[in-house]
């Protein structure tokens, strides 16, 4: 079982320590003491808390194409920058905590009403995602 320590969850939740401490004190999470004395939660449970919130604030009502395509990894958020020349744009999405940045033509960015404060969805379909785990 992965232990969290709740300075850890509350950073990978996108929230703050006191808010996992509510969420012990009102049961929604449970809490256990390390080797050391610190609370910690059980790494299971918080993924399905995680999952559990994400269900309750979707937004693919948001996202016409939810659902409807093959890439199973997309994130809707706001355009929180673009930078345009002639031909290519950077376009900058804000997705929770997560920075998203795709570069595309700027043919495609006035085709698709962009603008910051748009409301966009990066699909992002990859043949090689990394995953990087805690060192040992």
């Amino acid at each position: 079982m992965a232990r969290i320590r709740i300075s850890a969850a509350a950073s990978v939740m996108g929230v703050s320590d006191d808010t996992i401490r509510r969420w012990i004190d009102s049961g929604r999470l449970t809490a256990d003491t390390d080797d050391s004395g610190k609370r910690v939660v059980d790494g299971a449970e918080l993924v399905a808390l995680a999952e559990e919130i994400a269900q309750a604030a979707s937004l693919e009502h948001l996202d016409g194409g939810a659902g409807h395509r093959s890439a199973r990894n997309h994130l809707t958020g706001l355009v929180s920058r673009i930078v345009s020349d002639q031909v290519m744009s950077q376009v900058e999405l804000q997705c929770g905590n997560y920075r998203v940045v795709s570069l595309i033509s700027t043919e495609a960015v006035q085709d698709l009403g962009l603008e910051v404060g748009s409301i966009a969805t990066a699909v992002i379909k990859s043949t090689n995602v990394s995953i990087e785990g805690p060192r040992p």
